[in-house]
């Protein structure tokens, strides 16, 4: 188990490049979410302005 996390040698670069990449990754999930939360409401809004009554999306 040792020799995997070692990384034959390479370790010091192996898991620091694992590290950025997941945090990217949720970085880039978090970032879509609250896009899509944003684009919802600003829907929300026009569809309230154009017809005068909440509408769930």
């Amino acid at each position: 188990m040792s020799e995997f996390l070692a990384m034959g040698g390479y370790a010091k670069y192996v898991w620091p490049a694992f590290g950025i990449t997941a945090i990217v990754l949720v970085i880039n999930l978090l970032a879509a979410r609250r896009q899509l939360r944003q684009t919802r409401e600003r829907l929300q809004l026009r569809l309230v302005r154009q017809s005068g009554r909440k509408v769930n999306i």
